[in-house]
């Protein structure tokens, strides 16, 4: 049995792996791409999203969505010294073939949750306004949505934007609070786990030499990705897998282990704005729990995670 899903994405490098490893992963049934601004604009990561599609040969719909935070104006510049210029690695080369859908990502989500009640999950991987614009059209969204898996917060360690906020929450702090507070199933894959998913530079390499218009494509990208994490991470020879975790995830749960926590964002102008922390009861309109994973089969995920996107097992590619 298949689990359908909807990638909610701000198409940068790591989103772009989470997108060719849900297409390339038969559990799964991507129904649709929904797009936001984060490491980009909205408007070029839905252009980012339909060049990688037709690469990966997949005829899944992209749904524009928000175009800036949810209470707020954008306040937090695009992540471009992280995933290029055009947001994947200074790979573009021309526009795409297929043109976006002109319903809006939110409406595209509630739509897909009223056709098959407890049936969807939606990974989002970005800032969360597109589901906070679903909450307010839809208010019973979080029973009729199967699950919500988010890449985003760093609750045990510290943050990569800030010392303790991580890029998605801190991208949209309101959006984001409104979304963790509205009673979702969710599970939380943050900086906790995915900074110790490493993909090697050496198997990047190995992924080159497969000599196709894809491999090429996600190995320039890659290559980028890397050299960005070595200005800040000096000797790391590799990059972490953040948005493709939350993928596996949804593929099989025991990549992660996680705790069920009360989960408060911190939002307004302080310091800490951002900041995602376990709390002994709740402050929103919920009482619900979240599940927020804290360990992580680094080594199993990245071998899967190989044999899916790249098509090469880790023990064979040294």
């Amino acid at each position: 049995m298949t689990t359908r899903i909807i990638l909610d994405v701000d198409t940068g490098i790591d989103d772009s792996l989470a997108i060719a490893y849900a297409a390339s992963s038969p559990e799964l049934e991507l129904v649709g791409i929904t797009t936001t601004y984060g490491n980009i604009s909205q408007e070029e990561a839905t252009r980012n999203s339909l060049i990688l599609l037709e690469l990966l040969h997949h005829d899944a719909p992209v749904y524009p969505g928000a175009a800036k935070p949810y209470a707020r104006e954008l306040f937090k510049p695009y992540a471009r010294h992280i995933h290029g210029e055009d947001g994947i690695g200074n790979q573009l080369a021309g526009e795409p073939i297929r043109k976006a859908e002109e319903k809006h990502a939110a409406d595209f989500i509630i739509e897909q949750a009223k056709l098959h009640p407890q049936q969807l999950t939606v990974i989002a991987v970005g800032p969360l306004t597109n589901l906070a614009l679903a909450l307010d059209r839809c208010p019973e969204l979080p029973q009729l949505l199967g699950h919500l898996i988010i890449m985003g917060g760093a609750v045990t360690v510290p943050g990569n934007v800030t010392p303790t906020a991580e890029a998605n929450i801190y991208s949209d702090p309101e959006g984001a609070a409104r979304v963790i507070e509205a009673g979702f199933h969710m599970t939380m894959v943050g900086l906790d786990v995915t900074m110790q998913t490493l993909l090697p530079q050496r198997l990047v390499e190995k992924w080159r030499a497969q000599g196709t218009a894809l491999s090429a494509f996600l190995t320039g990208m890659m290559e980028f990705y890397i050299d960005a994490y070595q200005k800040f991470k000096p000797g790391i020879a590799g990059c972490a897998l953040h948005d493709p975790l939350a993928v596996g995830v949804a593929i099989d749960p025991s990549f992660v282990r996680t705790r069920s926590m009360h989960i408060q964002v911190e939002t307004g102008a302080s310091v800490a704005v951002g900041r995602t922390s376990e709390i002994e009861g709740p402050t929103g309109a919920t009482s619900q729990q979240i599940e927020v994973a804290l360990e992580v089969d680094a080594d199993r995920f990245l071998e899967h995670f190989l044999q899916r996107v790249m098509h090469i097992h880790s023990t064979t590619a040294n």
